[in-house]
């Protein structure tokens, strides 16, 4: 098995299509692959479909954006293998897609209030066929600079970070709710990259609630972060996963397959 079980379509903050992805995939020599799309499981029927014309076998996937609020941090849970209505996912996610998009509106109001020249309608028609607009949508309408580059970094801190014109946060999801509502609808929760959160404290205590498993092979983990994903994972019995978080061009120059999943579902 080559599993890359962390991937992002134009179904919320990836740039390239479900073909585009899946083209690269085969290229790859995957044989199972997820798409983890934020907040959302809208690509499921094309993920599906699209799956079936490459021969790659496609596990459904989501990636929910939640809070700690014990300990007043952001984490990421990962949900798979659930059943693909996902009537529970979808009722705690669609509040939080409406609170990001009415957010990033203001974004963009703020942007242009700072004398940045910005067409929402532009941004808008960008974002599709997600329907929520992500700070990705809007810094492609502000400069063709590369992710990667100084000159984009720069002018997303300026915007998005600190006393920039268009910072701050939404409301997230609680933690729990997030693993709760991925096993009632019948998937693994994982959590992901806790290396690049912070969410090791919290792994314990997810255990408890019905936690599955653990990402190991992320870009932003090092060695000290595998190990202890390795331990948790053996002394807890969980699974440990793994993948690219694939953005296209709106992410980290990294190719579908370069990072794969050590576990087998």
């Amino acid at each position: 098995m080559k599993a890359d079980l962390h991937v992002h379509s134009h179904y919320s903050d990836g740039s390239d299509s479900i073909s585009t992805v899946f083209q690269k995939a085969a290229q790859a020599g995957l044989t199972h692959i997820s798409f983890v799309d934020h907040d959302t499981v809208a690509g499921w029927e094309e993920i599906r479909t699209v799956s079936e014309n490459f021969g790659i076998i496609a596990l459904p996937g989501v990636e929910i954006s939640a809070y700690d609020f014990q300990r007043q941090r952001k984490v990421h849970v990962l949900g798979y293998n659930y059943d693909p209505t996902a009537i529970h996912i979808q009722s705690i996610c669609q509040p939080l897609l409406e609170r990001r998009h009415a957010h990033s509106l203001w974004q963009i109001e703020q942007i242009v209030r700072a004398g940045y020249v910005l067409d929402e309608d532009r941004v808008l028609e960008s974002a599709k066929p997600s329907g929520t607009v992500y700070k990705q949508h809007i810094m492609k309408e502000l400069t063709k600079d590369p992710f990667t580059s100084v000159a984009y970094q720069q002018l997303y801190k300026e915007l998005f970070k600190g006393q920039g014109v268009a910072s701050g946060d939404i409301e997230y999801i609680d933690v729990y709710d997030a693993v709760e509502a991925i096993k009632a609808d019948g998937g693994l929760a994982v959590v992901a990259h806790p290396g690049q959160l912070d969410s090791y404290d919290l792994i314990v205590e997810l255990v408890e609630a019905g936690l599955d498993g653990i990402e190991r092979n992320h870009f932003d983990h090092t060695a000290e972060d595998s190990r202890r994903v390795e331990e948790l994972a053996e002394q807890y019995h969980l699974l440990m996963t793994g993948g690219t978080d694939y953005h296209g061009v709106f992410g980290k120059e990294i190719d579908i397959g370069d990072i794969v999943s050590p576990s087998d579902f």
